[in-house]
């Protein structure tokens, strides 16, 4: 007899066991870890930028580490804020996985790093479907997006335990719905915060810093519906207190030392 095997579902238990190694290991050392995932363009380098900068004003010790297909640019931008970061670049894959990020934080990862910030691929769809071990993921859409964004991508959004809002500073002029967009938010995963913010303009700035630095030390955080554990013959199974994001589309990778990394000091 055959046995077929699904090899998605394969390769998504795979990366949720390297990213519950990597979330233990991150926390007996106090580090957590923040998931930021949106679309290309949507502003999230220069969010991560300012939140860098205010990082620094406030002592936090805080890392990013940027992914992308190809270029160091984003790295470069995120390395004036005076940060530890990292470019990986992912050789044509959409997406990081667990077992891709702790190879790279090996013997680059400062002891005393609070907050790792993780720029994911720009991608909403790929992405969503992977714990990284975070503690916090956040899932951003810029204005100039419009206001489906949410619906069109209801992993991304329904998965996150926060949601933030760029180019606030431009809404008006690009005719935004900011009520649609809240109401679209909420269709796909009630109870979460949306934050809004302006790069350009400040308004916000700080506001992902609170919020990650409020999880890094044990504050709970929001529990998408998406998260909640299946039902199966009226049993449910007890959830763990992390997200595992198996909705999506996802891909077989390679492993971690098959994409290039490049340290800015």
């Amino acid at each position: 007899m055959c046995r077929v095997v699904d090899l998605r579902q394969a390769v998504l238990a795979k990366n949720d066991a390297s990213a519950d190694a990597l979330r233990a290991r991150l926390a007996a050392r106090g580090t957590a870890v923040v998931n930021l995932m949106s679309s290309p363009g949507s502003g999230k380098t220069a969010l991560l930028e300012q939140e860098l900068l205010r990082a620094r004003e406030r002592s936090v010790p805080v890392a990013a580490l940027s992914a992308d297909l190809a270029t160091e640019n984003d790295a470069v931008r995120l390395a004036r804020s005076g940060v530890p970061v990292k470019q990986v670049l992912t050789d044509g894959l959409c997406h990081l996985e667990a077992g891709m990020l702790a190879g790279h934080l090996d013997g680059w990862l400062p002891d005393d790093t609070r907050l790792l910030f993780v720029e994911n691929v720009g991608n909403l769809v790929c992405p969503a479907s992977y714990d990284l071990g975070e503690t916090l993921r956040v899932t951003l859409a810029s204005v100039t997006e419009g206001e489906d964004k949410p619906l069109k991508y209801p992993t991304a959004f329904g998965l996150a335990h926060l949601v933030v809002l760029t180019k606030t500073d431009i809404a008006q002029a690009v005719e935004f719905d900011e009520r649609a967009f809240r109401a679209n938010v909420e269709q796909v995963n009630p109870g979460v915060e949306v934050i809004l913010t302006s790069a350009r303009r400040g308004q916000g700035i700080g506001a992902l810093l609170d919020r990650a630095t409020a999880a890094a030390n044990g504050e709970p955080v929001h529990t998408p519906v998406m998260a909640r554990p299946p039902q199966h013959h009226g049993h449910s199974h007890p959830h763990d207190g992390h997200t595992h994001p198996h909705a999506g589309h996802s891909h077989a990778a390679p492993e971690a030392d098959g994409a290039m990394a490049h340290t800015h000091p």
